[in-house]
């Protein structure tokens, strides 16, 4: 057997975190030396950070990622080192991936393939390299090779597909294969979306078997940007199937993912393929005289599996989206936290659902760093008081039952429950139960007052009495205004970040206040939709995270009837009364926005799905949505930044575009009527 070790390096990166990024860089080149491993392959563009946006097109950022690159190469003293940065040759900018071995930049390998979809807008930056070109680029006075690259190590060859080129149909794997790589390294920076794990592995995979090469697959980690979340997966695969794959949504810096593939096996798989004859070293193969560290034959080569318990035991789980977006949102939460140098999280807490889920979904984040960091928890959390336990989660008591976890909820989770005239014992109590149970602190704020000054100032200027008959949603939205500049306020004082609690399926309706509920810097819940938050609650609240257990005080929240507690109690408003059933107004934003069906189209879907609802009914709502929708265009141009879960998040920054002003659908909506009125006549 010849065998080497490769590793896979998932890292937690921040857009144009010069020296973080090289120094995270740096501790994984340490690490892999440590354990012994050959060849090193880090996430694209982890350098500069992949998310900076037009700042890629800024001279100053290119040349500066070029020397951040140079820096590196002392760290790749004695293995091969694959990193990504942005590049700029000729007259283009392209997505690269350098390559050092053993101390030197020998070249760099150019993406072939651009995202430019959804949350992608990678053709706005780069330019795609065309599959078989090569050319020369100066740095620092080298003239280094770049392009569509093979590099030999001592006869050992390796290529690359950068992220997106795996997931297209002209996948350069296939040219690779036939000019007989050995492995193929995958630099990607693949964002986290729901079940999206399972589509990794089956390429992953799929890319060893077909192409009859090791494969290493290396990922982003954590909340880079702000509004994306990385899962950190990595994976490694021979041409008989999965060597070692790594656990995700970690909360440290790095984390290697390392695994044995036997060359001789390679290269016995390969011999079943016909080849182009270009397998040796030509004009698109670099030759180096490195020879890759070997491993001791009589060292063990059974498959690494470092995923985490919870992940080991997802693929039998039924809650398996519930585990994920606990996970997901609370690393996004975290890393906000941490990049912003922000000081805590301050939660307007009204006792329901949404703001519920936000506070839960923070002190899990902050049980999960304890979990994972125990006695410095509160350093990685930038807590710094000898105040604060240094006890690790004790696993018998459960993560919220220990010291350590409940101080540094107390130190970092503050909850305002701001009452009106109209708010009840039960969302009170409801909120401030669950700040005791999660250890939060908890502040009551009377703004009745504020609101009732309000209303007088404009009942003087209007010249009359602001009535419920005449001013209802003017009075509402009042009392949510009135709620925003104190919580900002005490914010503001403690440095913490305001998290706004405005869910998706608010966000489509706008069934939220601006400058009120929607106020915040950043709002973890506008990815998801209202129906599966409900279902998510319950489940916490019965079983929760794996390894943390439930939160049993959420049953006072999900015992309720979501409501906004902006009419007079007397009127019994409920969210579902104000606008139709969530599951439903989920299920036409899914038709309508995901699918891109027109409302005739929905409404004939909807009597099959709900056949229970009269067609009247259904075409009711159905046209409630289409209004809406169109009309709060800049409700959601307005929302904080959000996380994106899925295909059907609505960010019009990262996702989903539609014009601000608009003609309403207003046609669609009359060819609804007539299908409505020719069907109660058949």
């Amino acid at each position: 057997m010849d065998r080497i070790r490769l590793g896979a390096a998932a890292l937690n990166q921040t857009p144009l975190d010069w020296d973080g990024n090289r120094d995270r860089i740096v501790a994984a080149c340490v690490e892999a030396r440590q354990r012994e491993i050959a060849v090193l392959c880090c996430p694209e563009l982890c350098i500069s950070g992949y998310g900076c946006e037009d700042a890629f097109h800024a001279a100053g950022v290119l040349d500066m990622a070029t020397t951040v690159l140079l820096e590196l190469e002392p760290a790749s003293c004695g293995l091969v080192l694959a990193v990504g940065l942005p590049v700029r040759w000729e007259s283009g900018i392209y997505d690269a991936t350098a390559v050092l071995v053993d101390g030197q930049l020998v070249g760099l390998v150019a993406k072939q393939h651009l995202a430019g979809e959804g949350l992608h807008y990678e053709p706005r930056w780069f330019r795609r390299w065309p599959a078989g070109q090569r050319g020369v680029i100066s740095i620092a006075g080298r003239q280094v090779p770049i392009g569509d690259l093979r590099f030999s190590c001592g006869g050992v060859r390796i290529g690359f597909e950068i992220c997106e080129d795996a997931w297209a149909a002209d996948r350069p794997g296939g040219r690779l294969a036939a000019r007989g790589v050995d492995l193929i390294l995958n630099p990607s920076a693949s964002h986290f979306a729901f079940g999206k794990e399972d589509v990794r592995r089956r390429f992953v995979l799929e890319g060893a078997r077909a192409y009859a090469a090791a494969y290493v697959y290396a990922n982003l980690l954590g909340n880079e940007a702000g509004r994306v979340v990385y899962d950190g997966g990595t994976l490694i695969a021979a041409p008989a199937g999965l060597v070692a794959c790594g656990h995700r949504f970690g909360f440290g810096d790095q984390t290697i993912t390392d695994g044995l593939v036997d060359l001789d096996a390679i290269r016995l798989a390969q011999s079943r393929f016909l080849r182009e004859g270009g397998a040796g070293v030509g004009d698109d193969c670099v030759g180096l005289d490195f020879v890759l560290p070997r491993v001791a034959a009589a060292t063990p080569s059974l498959p690494v599996d470092r995923r985490s318990a919870w992940e080991r035991r997802l693929g039998t789980a039924t809650a398996a989206k519930e585990e994920e977006f606990t996970r997901a949102v609370a690393l996004g939460l975290i890393d906000s936290l941490r990049k912003s140098r922000s000081r805590g999280f301050v939660v307007s807490a009204s006792g329901g659902a949404d703001s519920s889920a936000v506070i839960c979904l923070a002190a899990i984040g902050i049980a999960l760093v304890v979990e994972e960091f125990g006695s410095t928890a509160a350093d990685r959390l930038g807590v710094v008081n000898d105040s604060v336990s240094q006890t690790p989660v004790d696993e018998t008591t459960g993560g919220f039952a220990t010291p350590a976890v409940r101080q540094l909820v107390s130190r970092l989770v503050t909850c305002v429950y701001q009452a009106t005239a109209h708010s009840g014992p039960v969302t009170r109590q409801a909120a401030e139960e669950l700040a005791e149970a999660v250890g939060a602190n908890f502040h009551v704020f009377d703004v009745e007052p504020l609101v009732q000054g309000y209303e007088r100032l404009v009942e003087q200027a209007i010249g009359r009495q602001l009535d419920w008959s005449r001013d209802d949603l003017a009075l509402q939205n009042i009392q949510a205004r009135a709620r925003a500049p104190g919580v900002w306020m005490l914010a503001n004082l403690l440095g913490a970040l305001l998290v706004s609690t405005s869910n998706r399926s608010e966000a489509a309706v706008g069934y939220a206040t601006m400058d009120g509920d929607t106020a915040g810097g950043i709002a973890p819940l506008a990815g998801i939709d209202k129906a599966f938050l409900r279902r998510w609650l319950v489940w916490l609240e019965r079983q929760g995270p794996d390894g943390l257990g439930p939160i049993s005080a959420v049953a006072a929240v999900t015992a309720q009837q979501p409501t906004a507690e902006l009419r007079p109690p007397e009127a019994g408003q409920t969210d579902e009364n104000d606008l139709m059933p969530y599951e439903v107004l989920d299920r036409i934003e899914r038709y309508a926005i995901r699918d891109r069906q027109m409302p005739v189209e929905i409404w004939q879907q909807l009597l099959l799905d709900y056949p229970q609802q009269s067609p009247h009914q259904l075409a009711d709502w159905t046209e409630r949505f289409f209004l809406l929708w169109a009309r709060n265009q800049w409700k959601r141009e307005r929302y904080a930044p959000s996380f994106h879960l899925d295909d059907e998040s609505l960010d019009p920054k990262a996702w989903c575009r539609f014009p601000i002003l608009s003609g309403g659908f207003a046609r669609e909506i009359r060819q609804l009527r007539a299908a409505v009125e020719a069907a109660a006549k058949t």
